[in-house]
């Protein structure tokens, strides 16, 4: 079974899909949306029975596949991948037919094709499938670049208000951070034997001036795409005006790919340079902890609060990157996997309260849960694991991101505690405006407000909630699968954890 191309057609099987979807006709489009999400399912097990074969303790790469592309330039269709890129890619597998089941009427409102709606949403999968199995930097580049176009067509054709502007300038914000890593990449190229091949380049010869720029071509469109502070303006841009299921994917997946890209490229290839960086890599994280989860708590509009708390989350997991500890990083891949399905899960339950009042903003609610207790019992229970509750699966990346990082660094940790204050802050308040308290009257007169959670919803939610519980009391499954891929990555920065001391344990403990 490991000797099947597992990643290879997994990237292409959506693409598949979705030109099937695409050509079916806009007077059928129910049966468009049946397409889709079998469709989705269909690379759901086969991402399962890769996850199956997968040698947890094995070699570090595994399911590798390479195939001549541009010979002169030693760019080839090479995909492998570690415990890292597994675990992504078994949360696109996830998330993705719970979101074409959510987006079940999104594209009927906006008097556009369905099927190139659904479409749509299959190219996105293909895409970052692609970008987290690459194993060629050539390669890998093309999917981080073509992975805007499908979301730039969701925000802008199928958005909210100002879809147009937040489509432009999540463009040209994705745009520019690439320009910045095609000059990296030709320059790696150059010094690093004129080969693409990731293996080849993390053992080149590259002297320490020339690695410190090359780290920050790459880093700066990481940084973007993440976003790090502050490079973040334009999240909540585009996570207001998505469509709430294209929304879950932009924050929950497509934005990870910057922390992967840092984990896989920036590390392995630019040792030296990572660690005279981290510094400063860390103060960015601490700034977007505490800055964003600040700004989230002045929102009265729903989506971009959550994209807010997203830009807190992903300060925690640049801290845990850049602690250089095992526990620290395996915290932050775990944080990668743990945002996706808590942050989904949040996205999808606002979208369809939005959709039920017609209205984002939190001032035109107020004791909904009154009339739709489920949805408001899922908001709240989203709303949670958002702000790492103990027992939920955030909360154990949190802890590793913290204790990992208090063993070599007291002041970072200490900072970034700040943030899980300031959650319970912007989640509580939400929450207690959206659901809680009087009812507003203006909500009786809607008539979508009268509908609680229906079959589809309820099958929508229900997977994202056992995971986050299943995984906040037994992470085990994730960890036993990242944990060799991370220390191999601190072995290629030349970083070992410190030895443990009674002191130490001590110190955490309290």
């Amino acid at each position: 079974m490991s000797d099947f191309p597992f990643l290879s057609v997994l990237t292409v099987a959506p693409l598949v899909g979705a030109l099937i979807v695409a050509f079916l006709p806009r007077s059928r489009p129910e049966f468009a949306k049946q397409v889709a999400f079998v469709w989705s399912l269909a690379v759901l097990a086969l991402t399962v029975g890769m996850w199956v074969a997968f040698k947890a303790g094995g070699e570090r790469f595994q399911f590798r596949e390479s195939y001549t592309w541009i010979p002169q330039w030693d760019a080839r269709f090479t995909f492998a991948a570690d415990g890292i890129a597994l675990v992504m890619l078994m949360l696109i597998a996830v998330l993705v037919p719970l979101v074409i089941l959510a987006s079940w009427h999104d594209a009927d409102a906006s008097k556009r094709s369905v099927p190139a709606y659904f479409a749509l949403l299959l190219v996105l999968e293909s895409t970052m499938i692609g970008v987290f199995a690459a194993a060629d930097v050539f390669l890998f580049y093309v999917f981080f670049e073509v992975m805007l176009v499908p979301m730039y067509f969701l925000i802008g054709s199928y958005g909210g208000h100002q879809r147009q502007y937040a489509a432009v300038k999540f463009f040209l914000y994705s745009l520019v951070g690439g320009l910045f890593m095609l000059a990296a990449v030709i320059g790696l190229w150059v010094v690093g034997g004129k080969t693409f091949d990731w293996q080849a380049l993390v053992q080149a010869d590259i002297s320490a001036g020339t690695e410190r720029w090359l780290f920050l071509g790459f880093f700066v469109a990481f940084a973007i795409k993440a976003p790090f502070f502050p490079f973040h303006t334009w999240l909540p841009d585009a996570g207001g005006a998505a469509p709430a299921g294209s929304a879950a994917l932009l924050v929950g997946v497509m934005d990870k790919v910057g922390t992967f890209g840092i984990l896989r490229y920036c590390l392995p290839m630019f040792p030296e340079a990572s660690k005279w960086f981290a510094p400063w890599a860390l103060a960015l994280g601490l700034i977007g902890i505490v800055y964003a989860a600040l700004l989230a708590v002045g929102q009265n509009d729903l989506k971009r609060l959550v994209s807010y708390t997203s830009i807190a989350h992903f300060g925690f997991i640049g801290v845990g990157i850049f602690a250089f500890t095992t526990q620290a990083g395996t915290g932050a891949v775990l944080y990668m996997v743990n945002h996706g399905l808590a942050t989904g899960l949040l996205f999808l339950v606002v979208g369809m309260l939005i959709a039920r009042r017609g209205s984002a903003l939190i001032s035109d609610f107020g004791g909904a849960g009154k009339l739709v207790p489920v949805l408001a019992g899922v908001l709240f229970f989203a709303g949670l694991a958002s702000l790492a509750l103990p027992g939920t699966a955030p909360f154990i990346s949190e802890f590793l991101v913290l204790v990992g990082t208090f063993t070599v660094n007291k002041p970072v940790a200490v900072i970034a505690t700040l943030g899980i204050i300031l959650a319970a802050a912007y989640v509580l308040w939400m929450v207690q405006r959206t659901t809680q308290g009087t009812l507003n009257p203006a909500l009786t007169e809607v008539e979508g407000m009268r509908r609680d959670l229906n079959l589809r919803e309820k099958v929508v939610v229900a997977p994202l909630i056992a995971l986050i519980v299943l995984l906040g009391f037994y992470p085990k499954p994730l960890t036993d699968v990242i944990n060799p891929a991370v220390q191999a990555t601190m072995q290629d920065v030349g970083k070992t954890d410190p030895a443990p001391t009674v002191g130490s344990v001590q110190e955490a403990a309290k």
